[in-house]
């Protein structure tokens, strides 16, 4: 379980009330999904499997519809092809074995991409609406289907319905922006050189789609599903930095349609596409099975909780540096529940907040020098320092002089230490 994970996993089990309180303040983008959530743990609190489940169903659902659309486009054998690709590739395997949104907002705008090939259109609206109201960035799908669906008087009005339908969570959602998002810098190299393979992957499905009558019937539907979303959350972010890849994983979807368009006829064409195919199933099976381990995250919060557990003591102070790592133990009770935070003014519940309040940089000073034991949680090395106030006084308390550091344990994204004065290590 990896930190956002965690929060997935501590939001969901707060009382309605609280939950309603805090997403006024953060985090309304994934309201929906923590409603949903808490109703899950309300009827079986399953630890992992019972986070993740709906993830998994998610992308099962999600493959389906691109099986769907697929077999709406280009016939039976383009289903299975599509529907499968989609399930094989990585960053659905990924984002299927998460407590979050992802996989279940890629189930809604593939769902609804089909509704709109079938012209039901109140259907489309409530799919997509919802798929927006689990993470409003599906919104993006609606330019991606305007290409296909703009000439429809159907679709303008149920275009129209979602963009109304999701004001409130925009409006909302946009005075949180800079909470919500503030972590985030302007797209990587590596953000534009994997765009840059989509671009060049859809290419070559695409090339020659005038002769191959299956691909031609996907191209205006599937192409601008692959490419616009990320694309245009890529320009914005140019601007606003809030591109991240799985804010827009159900662009997957349009390549697996190409996908199965662009095979379904190719066996009678050649040998080309299996020769393809089983050259690339060694690094897709070595990338899926790196995806089921801890290191494919930046952390694990239950591999933290587990070294306190088993090294520290009931009653020692514990120190989050910086703040937000105070994550890496609110789901794990247990465990948090037998140490003292020192630095804690207000708990997460009671200040609505996700991580807690803390207390002023001299407080904070005081309390950390006032402790004989002090557990440390702290990023890796090569993580820059929380230039704060509040996280300045944590590092000037433990290197004061006062304390002595008896061991540093590191785990995945993570490093675990322990301060105390003379005597106090055993």
């Amino acid at each position: 379980m990896w930190r956002d994970e965690s929060t997935t996993w501590q939001v969901a089990h707060r009382p309605l009330g609280g939950l309603a309180e805090l997403l006024g303040r953060v985090d309304a983008v994934h309201g929906l999904y923590y409603l949903l959530m808490h109703g899950v743990f309300a009827v079986w609190d399953g630890g992992l499997w019972a986070l993740r489940l709906p993830s998994v169903a998610g992308t099962a659902l999600a493959a389906a519809g691109v099986a769907a659309v697929a077999h709406r486009l280009a016939g039976e054998r383009a289903a299975l092809i599509a529907g499968t690709a989609y399930a094989v590739l990585p960053p659905v395997q990924m984002y299927a074995q998460e407590g979050r949104s992802y996989a279940l907002v890629a189930a809604a705008v593939v769902w609804a991409t089909y509704l709109m090939l079938r012209e039901r259109w109140a259907a489309y609206a409530g799919v997509l609406l919802l798929g927006c109201w689990l993470h409003e960035f599906a919104v993006l799908a609606l330019p991606a289907h305007a290409v296909a669906g703009w000439r429809a008087r159907g679709w303008r009005w149920a275009a129209g319905a979602v963009a109304v339908g999701l004001l409130p969570l925009a409006w909302v959602s946009a005075r949180q922006a800079q909470a919500q998002l503030g972590w985030l810098g302007r797209p990587s190299w590596q953000d534009w050189a994997a765009y840059g393979v989509l671009v060049a992957g859809v290419g070559l499905l695409v090339r020659g789609a005038a002769d191959r009558e299956p691909v031609r019937a996907a191209v205006p539907l599937a192409v601008p599903l692959a490419l616009l979303p990320p694309g245009v959350l890529m320009v914005v972010s140019l601007v606003h930095p809030w591109y991240v890849d799985r804010y827009v994983l159900y662009a997957l979807a349009g390549l697996a349609v190409l996908a199965g368009a662009r095979f379904a006829r190719a066996r009678a064409r050649g040998w080309w596409p299996c020769v393809l195919a089983g050259v690339l199933v060694v690094p897709l099976g070595v990338w899926s099975a790196w995806l089921r381990t801890p290191e494919a995250r930046k952390d694990d919060a239950l591999a933290v909780a587990a070294v306190v557990r088993e090294r520290g003591r009931a009653g020692d102070a514990v120190l989050f540096m910086p703040s937000r790592r105070r994550e890496w133990l609110l789901s794990s009770p247990g465990v948090y529940g037998a140490l003292r935070d020192v630095a804690l003014a207000r708990s997460p519940g009671d200040s609505r907040t996700l991580q807690g309040t803390e207390l002023p940089p001299e407080g904070i000073r005081e309390a950390v020098l006032a402790s004989p034991r002090v557990i440390a949680l702290m990023d890796p090395a090569d993580q820059p320092l929380d230039p704060y106030p509040a996280e300045v006084a944590k590092r000037e308390a433990l290197a004061a002089g006062a304390f002595e550091r008896c061991w540093m344990t590191q785990t995945h994204g993570a490093r675990v230490a322990l301060y105390a004065r003379g005597g106090s290590c055993d």
